[in-house]
């Protein structure tokens, strides 16, 4: 990163009016002011980071310390070295001041204090992407960049008052966000900052308590709201940074996390999680999918989650019978109701491998109180633990138990799934019993998971770093939110403005929460929880029992919720609210994007009555813009031919072939099945033998999904 040598303008001949000194030199002096200070920023990072691996490592916690001040410098250059001026994505004008207001990725000022970039998230910046001609939220103007390479090709003004007519040059208002639509894509999403919505911005800086869902047809940027709602809140609310547990971004499969994977770092975000369901337990790589719809209705409830609170208390029943315990030194007498007494002590909601622990210390406990010799009770306690009649009862009425073990067992010995689901009929219970019981599915992730955090780690040494470092962290999270609540509080005393921006910067939140919480042990499972918010695209296709995964992992309920009724493979009849309550949200809000910005009206009108033919309350928005290219069918002989005469005519751009298994993918034409393209999108969508995708909701689905895809040409081969 070097001070500006060249100008930052690269304008092409035909928009040549545009470089006109008089309309640029302004821009020209601010990003050169803007190159200056990141060059001197990026130094002075660099040089603290060179001296902190110079200085003595130390011991104990000033090693710690040290380590965590290198990979906070280290994080902080790599995002800085991510842009150069091309962090600026526009500036505005307002109405009461000719001085104009650039807006960036993050926020920068100089060494002089002057402020060179408003952070896209802080609440001054609102304008920039909420202002509209009915609503100008007190701009005269507002320009958008359009950056290339580290340099402006084009730029677009919107002018708001009269007065924001001088200096100007491009006065169409959906100009620049047109123009974005109709660039070719590439295997990452587009970076779309500078063109955000009024429609959008007002969900992405909607609060966060609660649930909030976005709901949304095809095009009507419902993931790139979701990605930048994202960034935004971990910016604007104290309450939901990494130390206090975080943002998870739930995604529906592995395709949609590559495609969005860069779009979070380019908005300043490096520590969001992504994953999909599969990731949330072990054995979600490898499961496939069930192929009995009605044990995949069966394993879709609420219900079957909570028959794994049955199974395991199965192995938590107490002797009944009295039992003496011979030691070296006595016979002491235990009772059932000294039995039932230990299984009561450990702490309410202690998973039950951990709870063992608990027990045969209470055990323990009793044993001791009933001992009339003159042992150190060190050494009566020793001799306990090499008691083998003592292990072994208590292996049996409280054994250590494994997730796949305890799910494995109800699909294959009928009356423990009996006892556990009692509500199940004969025939229920003979469906859901398979040859190879843990040959797991995707419907069994649900149990699997509530198996897991029901009965902990076996591994007894794992326990106990567990349950110390799980103390270490709530007294951390607590002790960060009453200082986070105390500011927010005395901010109400006074202007509050400061305060807040302080609390939403970088350094200052990790100056107050440090050292609050330890570090996660080498290996332990990062997608456990408790999260502070968690963000679920794609969320139509969820089942009741798969929500229960993220429920737990959020006990806030916090959550940001994404998808489309019309787009749901096994139908969604109900309401939102209907159905988020019944699987135990509360809270719940609903917006609603109606514009698609991204599928042209051509495939559109070809698009729209596949769906209502099943689902004649669609929510089908209204696309804004046309490619001028009409939607092509022909022979599914002819795909070769197809592909290849698109990719003679684009030089750039990505095809993608839907509905064919056999095609061979290549660098710029992908291969998937309708629901692995869900929340994709392709400059060239050539779906083959559409009607071999189903019959039903699922089927008109399917074929609806792969459709809208499109951002320029549909083609269609039967």
């Amino acid at each position: 990163m070097s001070p500006l040598t060249t100008s930052v303008f690269a304008l092409s001949d035909h928009l040549s009016p545009k470089a006109d000194p008089t309309l640029i030199a302004g821009d020209e002096r601010h990003f050169a002011a803007i190159a200056e200070s990141l060059d001197e920023l990026s130094a002075d990072l660099s040089g603290r980071l060179e001296a902190e691996r110079r200085a003595p490592g130390g011991t104990g916690r000033r090693a710690l310390d040290r380590d965590q001040e290198i990979r906070r410098l280290s994080a902080r250059l790599r995002a800085l070295r991510r842009f150069g001026v091309d962090l600026c994505i526009g500036r505005m004008v307002s109405a009461d001041s000719p001085e104009p207001v650039y807006v960036g990725r993050r926020g920068l000022t100089d060494s002089a204090g002057h402020r060179l970039l408003l952070d896209w998230r802080s609440p001054a910046a609102e304008p920039f992407f909420g202002a509209t001609h009915a609503n100008p939220m007190g701009l005269a103007s507002r320009r958008r960049y359009r950056w290339t390479r580290g340099r402006i090709n084009d730029y677009w003004d919107e002018v708001f008052a009269a007065e924001g007519f001088d200096g100007h040059a491009a006065l169409d208002d959906q100009s620049a966000f047109i123009a974005s639509l109709g660039g070719n894509r590439s295997a990452r999403m587009r970076d779309v900052l500078g063109t955000i919505q009024a429609d959008q911005d007002a969900i992405i800086r909607a609060g966060s308590r609660g649930a909030l869902v976005v709901d949304g047809g095809p095009g009507t940027g419902k993931t790139v709201v979701a990605l930048h709602r994202t960034a935004y809140l971990l910016y604007s609310d104290p309450r939901l940074g990494h130390r206090q547990g975080g943002v998870l971004f739930v995604g529906p499969h592995q395709p949609y996390l590559a495609y969005v994977s860069d779009v979070l770092p380019s908005l300043g975000e490096e520590d969001v999680q992504t994953c999909t369901l599969r990731d949330l337990v072990p054995e979600g790589a490898a499961a496939v999918a069930e192929t009995v719809p009605e044990v995949a209705a069966l394993k879709s409830s609420v219900a079957m989650v909570t028959a794994i609170e049955a199974a395991v208390r199965f192995y938590e029943e107490p002797p009944t019978k009295a039992m003496t315990i011979a030691t070296e030194w006595s016979d002491i007498r235990l009772s059932p109701g000294d039995w039932a007494e230990a299984f009561e002590a450990p702490d309410p909601g202690t998973p039950h491998n951990e709870a063992r622990e608990q027990i045969w210390e209470a055990l323990l406990t009793i044993l001791l109180e009933r001992y009339d010799g003159d042992e150190p009770e060190a050494q009566f306690r020793a001799s306990m633990g090499r008691n083998r009649e003592l292990r072994e009862v208590l292996n049996r009425a409280w054994p250590l138990v494994e997730a796949p073990d305890l799910v494995g067992d109800l699909w294959s010995v009928p009356a423990y799934l009996r006892r556990c689901a009692p509500w199940l009929s004969t025939d229920d219970i003979r469906q859901l019993q398979r040859a190879d019981a843990q040959a797991w599915t995707l419907s069994d992730l649900p149990m699997l998971d509530a198996a897991r955090q029901r009965l902990g780690d076996a591994d007894a040494e794992a326990t106990a770093r567990r349950r110390r470092q799980d103390a270490a962290a709530s007294a951390g999270r607590e002790q960060m939110a009453r200082v986070v609540d105390d500011l927010i509080a005395s901010a109400a005393h006074d202007d509050g403005e400061g305060l807040m921006t302080m609390l939403r910067q970088e350094d200052l939140r990790d100056t107050l929460a440090d050292g609050v919480a330890p570090p996660s042990a080498e290996g332990q499972d990062l997608l456990v929880g408790p999260f502070a918010h968690i963000v679920v695209d794609e969320a139509q296709e969820l089942t009741d029992a798969e929500w229960q995964m993220l429920l737990v992992r959020c006990p806030s309920g916090s959550f940001t919720i994404v998808g489309d009724r019309a787009q749901a493979r096994h139908g969604f009849t109900e309401t939102w609210q209907e159905r988020l309550e019944r699987v135990g949200l509360d809270r719940i809000s609903l917006a609603s994007l109606r514009i698609n910005y991204r599928t042209p009206t051509e495939v559109m009108a070809e698009a729209e009555p596949v769906i209502r033919a099943v689902l004649p309350d669609a929510n089908v928005p209204t696309s804004i813009r046309s490619s001028d290219i009409p939607v092509v069918h022909g022979s599914a002989v002819d795909l070769g031919s197809v592909l290849d005469t698109w990719l003679a005519a684009h030089a750039d751009g990505i095809a993608c072939v839907i509905g064919d298994p056999t095609f061979q993918a290549t660098p710029r034409v992908r291969s998937l099945t309708p629901e692995l393209s869900k929340g994709l999108e392709f400059d060239l969508v050539v779906l083959v033998h559409p009607e071999a995708f189903g019959d039903g909701i699922e089927g008109a689905v399917d074929r609806y999904v792969a459709m809208t895809r499109a951002t320029q040409q549909l083609v269609i081969l039967r």
